[in-house]
């Protein structure tokens, strides 16, 4: 006879409590996916310094026109609070004080990819996707590729470019921002 196992999601409110009840700290290195809380590998030394790289691109160059998140919360659903590695938000007059930016308020989410990658292009992107981000990049260190996601549907997203170290790629909503994939490498 087989065992069936009965798995438990959460929604945001109750992985909230959870946080605030100190069942999770800030130091724990989770996030939450599909209602799942999921556990987040650790952070190399090649992934850190890709995520400061393109936080100085963006800081640099968005000026007034969006705020540049690094890894910190967006709720995409009901039950799903990822921590993208960079994001470029709407600017807000509070920058998120009363609550975690949404889907509408992103104008593009980066995961950055080190020992994640099958994760991040299997589940998170997907995520982004159904949750209506128009635009998400995958930087994948180990393949030395990024992968530009974009028109978000129901299922994820329909396009999918994949761009190589000569190639040059720029956020959709900025044109202008237009980036080396060997400087986002490193």
């Amino acid at each position: 006879m087989a065992v069936q196992v009965l798995r438990r999601t959460f929604t945001v409110d109750e992985y909230h409590q959870m946080i605030e009840a100190g069942v999770l700290t800030e130091d724990d290195r989770v996030e939450l996916l599909e209602g799942e809380i999921v556990g987040m590998t650790p952070i190399g030394s090649p992934h850190a310094a890709c995520v400061k790289r393109l936080n100085h691109f963006f800081s640099d160059r968005v000026g007034n026109r969006a705020l540049v998140s690094v890894q910190d919360p967006i709720q995409i659903s009901e039950h799903s609070e990822p921590e993208p590695d960079a994001a470029l938000l709407r600017p807000h007059p509070d920058f998120y004080a009363e609550s975690h930016p949404k889907p509408e308020d992103v104008l593009l989410v980066v995961e950055v990819a080190e020992s994640s990658v099958e994760y991040d292009r299997d589940r998170k992107i997907p995520a982004y996707g159904r949750a209506g981000i128009a635009e998400a990049w995958l930087v994948d260190l180990a393949g030395e590729v990024i992968e530009a996601y974009s028109d978000p549907s129901a299922h994820g997203y329909r396009k999918i470019r994949r761009l190589w170290r000569s190639d040059s790629l720029a956020p959709q909503v900025f044109p202008d921002l237009k980036v080396a994939v060997d400087d986002v490498l490193g």
